[in-house]
Order: structure tokens, then sequence, then C-alpha cells
């Protein structure tokens, strides 16, 4: 396993460990890849949920491009065996229907929390080519329609979204598809979310963040944009400073072969953010209330 976090990356600044530990406990990272997957990935949910446990972290959502898992993260809960809560969630891809409201409504019934809009599947992705481990050809799925309308399926979504209190995410859709939902589901005063805004194929600049984080989209920062150069550190840390912590949650993205575990990244980003003169409360609020409202709210 590789250890992201460098002396260089601290930045000559002494780090108190105890802090450390005390603000990752409680922490809750919405955005995690483990085993069993398509793709090939790093650990398995059982040591995902132990080395979350490990570091007293509140939750972790368990994501897959392309099957639910809230019916994984149950039976991680059951176990008895940790004091992590696993949270699942479905993205619309072709595996499960695309734009399906039925698999919708069967995740969520099944306990998944969080809906994420086609990822690796969405016309947009597919215009950047497949990413690794991907093992079909497919058309793309787009949300909106030739006159930028949001398609009918969308609205039956809405209400199945709405039904069980879950979360919608934008996943690996076009900024103008994102905005688009975004706007109209906070209209329907759904949990509506911003999936990582940094990635090379979802970019969208700080400017419309702050305008959707205004009428209450949640921002989603992600370590992996951080480590892979999607974006700078300084630049990432100055949109949370200019958003504000009140609107964001940081989770890692982590879980691939070779990277650091989705544990030790979040407390990488601790780190980053002490390094970035960020308080304890804007820390807080960052790794564990926005995110814990979104789960459990």
């Amino acid at each position: 396993m590789v250890t992201e976090f460098t002396d260089e990356i601290v930045g000559g600044l002494m780090i108190d460990n105890d802090k450390i530990k005390e603000l990752l406990k409680g922490a809750y990272d919405l955005h995690t890849h483990s085993y069993p997957s398509h793709v090939q990935r790093d650990l398995n949910d059982f040591q995902l949920l132990e080395e979350a446990s490990n570091a007293r972290m509140g939750g972790v959502m368990i994501k897959n491009h392309y099957e639910p898992t809230g019916s994984r993260a149950m039976l991680m809960n059951s176990s008895g065996k940790y004091t992590t809560k696993a949270y699942g969630g479905i993205a619309l891809n072709w595996p499960v229907g695309g734009l399906n409201s039925y698999a919708v409504e069967s995740a969520l019934n099944l306990g998944s929390s969080i809906v994420w809009m086609p990822t690796r599947d969405s016309y947009n992705c597919l215009l950047h080519g497949d990413m690794e481990g991907d093992f079909f050809k497919r058309p793309g799925i787009k949300i909106i329609n030739d006159q930028s309308k949001l398609l009918p399926e969308i609205y039956d979504i809405f209400d199945i979204v709405l039904k069980y209190n879950a979360c919608l995410a934008t996943g690996h859709i076009s900024p103008e598809e994102s905005i688009i939902l975004c706007k109209e589901a906070r209209k329907h005063n759904i949990k509506t979310i911003l999936t990582h805004p940094e990635w090379e194929r979802t970019i969208i600049n700080k400017d419309v963040q702050m305008e959707l984080a205004s009428i209450g989209v949640k921002i989603e920062k992600c370590w992996y944009n951080i480590m892979e150069k999607n974006c700078t550190e300084e630049y990432m840390m100055s949109t949370i400073k200019e958003i504000g912590s009140e609107n964001i949650y940081v989770s890692t993205d982590r879980g691939q072969v070779g990277k650091s575990h989705p544990a030790e990244a979040m407390e990488n980003f601790i780190k980053v953010l002490m390094k970035n003169g960020f308080t304890d409360k804007e820390i807080k609020n960052l790794t564990s209330c926005v995110a814990m409202e979104l789960m459990e709210g």
C-alpha cells in the first residue's frame, strides 16, 4: 500500500497526531470503492469497515458503478463487528437499466442512501473514452433532451428519492446537465450533491459551485482529485474557503490498487486542511457534520 502523504506535502508544519485522531473520529467518507467490484480494488468491504472502525470514523459509503450496494452495507452493519456504519447507493448505469425508476425504488427500499446519475455510462463520461475496468461497449446516457430539459424519467426518480429521504448526486454527467439537475432537484426540496467538480471529466468552476451551494446543493471535494493532479491543493483549498465548510463535505474516492486506503486518505485530507489553516470546527463540518446530515437528516 502506498502512503500518499509526505513531509513535503505537510510543508514543515508540526502535526499534532492526537488532534488528527480526534478530528478523524466520527468522520464520514461518502465515496469509497471496495471489492466485490467489476474494477480491481485494493481492499474488500470487510477491510474497509475494519480500517474505518479502527480510525473511529462515523460512516463510509460503499460505491459501485454497476450494482447497488445497499444490501452489502446492510449485511456489514448487521454483523455487529464494526463501529463505523456502512452506507450503500446506486449509480444509474446500464447494468441497472440506466434511468430506471424501478431500480431506484428497489435500491432505496433495500437500504441505499445515494442515487448517482450515470457515471461511467454517461454520455459525457464516454466522450472522454472508457475508464480502466470498463468491460462492455454501450451508448452514452443523457439526462436532458435537445432543448436542455430534463427527461421525464428524472422526475419519476425525483419522486422516489423524496419518498425515501435519500440523496441525489450528479455522477459523471456533463457540467450543463449537472447544473440543470441540481437547480431542478432543489426546487423539489431534494437533498442534492454536486459530485467531484474538480475531476477532469466533470469540471465546474468555483463561481458556479458557489451559486449551487447558495440554493442548498452540497459540494463534494475528493482527495483523489488532488492526488491524481486534476487540480492543485491550493486551488481546492481556496474553493473550500470561499464556498464555506457548511456547504461542503470531503471524501476520498479511494480504493484503487496501489493507492492509500480510504481511512488513511481521509487522515491525509485532514492534515492538508490543518496545514491550510482550517479551524477544528470547519474541519468537523467538512469531515462529519455535512455528510452526517445528508445520510441521517
